[in-house]
């Protein structure tokens, strides 16, 4: 026979695993967005230098913004990690 309090000692422990599948749910979508930033971020800054040199200048200045724009995605890949962190850390 189920009692009042069995029956609120499940419920709070429903609860807990819910709230802890929450807690991995979120902090999933954190480091995937982390990653996903990062890739973007060297990705988009790589594309940019090579659409300027390729592009832009018809190759003549190749392969120089393409090093350049790639280390800016870099650092900015880095910049954002950065935040992230400080974001994770503060909470």
């Amino acid at each position: 026979m189920l009692t009042l309090s069995r029956l609120n000692a499940d419920e709070s422990l429903g609860c807990f695993v819910a709230e802890q599948r929450r807690e991995i749910i979120r902090q999933l979508a954190v480091f995937s967005n982390a990653g996903m930033t990062f890739v973007f971020s060297v990705l988009i800054g790589f594309g940019i230098g090579w659409a300027l040199d390729n592009k832009l200048f018809a190759g003549k200045t190749a392969p120089w913004f393409t090093f350049i724009f790639f280390a800016l995605g870099i650092i900015a890949g880095f910049r954002s990690l950065w935040a992230l962190t400080k974001m994770v850390r503060d909470e």
